[in-house]
């Protein structure tokens, strides 16, 4: 199942911004495929590299509606991610603009099907129950 999505990442450095796009794993954090829009984004390919970087953004776009994110950079790898806690908020506030669920129904319906997915593993793997003996 393919759980990445379209995303702007905006690196804030002190004077300017500088945009890119990419792809983001909901189920991981990880994001994938960054394409900046200039040539040269910073030292060592990185904005986050630079001196005057400041902070990192995404922005997850839907039918005309947007939410935004914090982005975390980790310089040494190269890479970019969304932190596991951020990641829940923003597929909790996703939904809810996307879709018009409310955080509340997510997890309800979250519970609801774990719960039917430990019956129905019960119900599979339950073995018969075991013969009585007895001891002479």
């Amino acid at each position: 199942m393919n759980l990445k999505v379209p995303i702007v990442i905006l690196d804030e450095l002190a004077e300017s911004v500088i945009r890119s796009t990419g792809q983001l794993d909901l189920a991981s954090g990880e994001i994938f495929d960054v394409r900046y829009d200039v040539d040269r984004p910073g030292p060592l390919g990185l904005p986050a590299a630079d001196e005057q970087y400041e902070f990192t953004c995404g922005t997850l776009s839907n039918d005309g509606k947007d939410v935004e994110f914090r982005i975390e950079v980790d310089v040494m790898r190269a890479r970019y991610f969304v932190s596991p806690s951020e990641l829940l908020e923003l597929k909790v506030r996703a939904a809810k603009l996307f879709a018009g669920l409310e955080g509340k129904a997510l997890l309800d319906s979250a519970q609801r099907v774990a719960t039917e997915q430990q019956a129905d593993a019960k119900q599979e793997g339950a073995a018969p129950p075991a013969p009585k003996r007895h001891l002479h």
